[in-house]
C-alpha cells in the first residue's frame, strides 16, 4: 500500500523523555513470542500485574484481543499474518513513545516479521521475551483446544503442525515454562528489567 504524498509527521510538544521523567521509568516493549499454549497471554498478564503493583506505566497487547477488533479484517495466511506483526509493532511503539512498558503476547512465528518491529524502536528498547515450551507439552495443555482441531485439519496454517515457528536466535530473555513457575518466570524478566536500568 502505497504512502499518500500530502501527510506531514507532526513533532509533540510533550517528548517521550519529558514522559520517561514524569513516570521515573524507562520504556519498552517486552515481545513475547512462543507456541500457542507455551504461556505468552499468562506470563505477559503476570508480568503486567506486578508492574501495575510496582506502580510502573505499562499495558498488555495480547494476540487474540487485538484480532477483536484492530486487526479483525486479517487472516491466517502468511501475508496477513505478517501485517498482524506489523501493526502491531506500530501499536507497541505508539505506547512506548508514551513512555509506557507494553507487553504483546503473540505467536509472531517468523524471524524476519519480529526483526523488522525490532528495527523500529531505538537500541534495548526491544526486548524478545521468547517463551520456550515443547509442542507436546503446549499440545497437552492446549487450553483453547487448537492443536486438537489443527490435528483434524479444521484449523489451516496452525504454528507447529501445519505452518513453521521460527525460534530467535538471540532473545534478550529465555523462558522456559515447562520447567519453571510463573512466579520464577516473572522474577527472570523483573530482574532483567531492573540489570538495565529500565525500572
Amino acid at each position: 500500500m502505497k504512502k499518500s504524498g500530502n501527510i506531514t509527521w507532526h513533532h509533540t510538544t510533550v517528548t517521550k523523555k519529558d514522559r520517561i521523567l514524569l513516570n521515573g521509568h524507562k520504556s519498552c516493549v517486552l515481545w513475547f513470542t512462543g507456541l500457542s499454549g507455551s504461556g505468552k497471554s499468562t506470563l505477559a498478564n503476570a508480568v503486567d500485574h506486578m508492574l501495575f503493583q510496582e506502580s510502573y506505566r505499562s499495558f498488555v497487547l495480547d494476540g487474540d484481543n487485538i484480532r477483536h477488533g484492530l486487526n479483525s479484517d486479517l487472516s491466517f495466511l502468511p501475508k496477513d499474518r505478517k501485517e498482524n506483526i506489523r501493526r502491531i509493532g506500530e501499536v507497541a511503539k505508539l505506547f512506548v513513545d508514551s513512555g509506557q512498558i507494553v507487553s504483546t503476547a503473540f505467536i509472531s512465528p517468523f524471524l524476519e516479521d519480529r526483526e523488522l518491529v525490532r528495527k523500529m524502536f531505538a537500541p534495548g528498547e526491544f526486548i524478545e521475551v521468547y517463551v520456550n515450551c515443547p509442542i507436546h507439552v503446549c499440545e497437552d495443555r492446549d487450553p483453547k483446544g487448537l492443536y486438537k482441531k489443527a490435528r483434524k485439519g479444521e484449523i489451516l496454517e496452525f504454528t507447529g503442525i501445519s505452518s513453521p515457528y521460527e525460534p530467535p536466535h538471540h532473545p534478550e530473555i529465555i523462558i522456559d515454562t515447562n520447567r519453571m513457575t510463573i512466579e520464577q518466570s516473572m522474577e527472570k524478566v523483573m530482574v532483567y528489567l531492573k540489570d538495565k536500568k529500565i525500572l
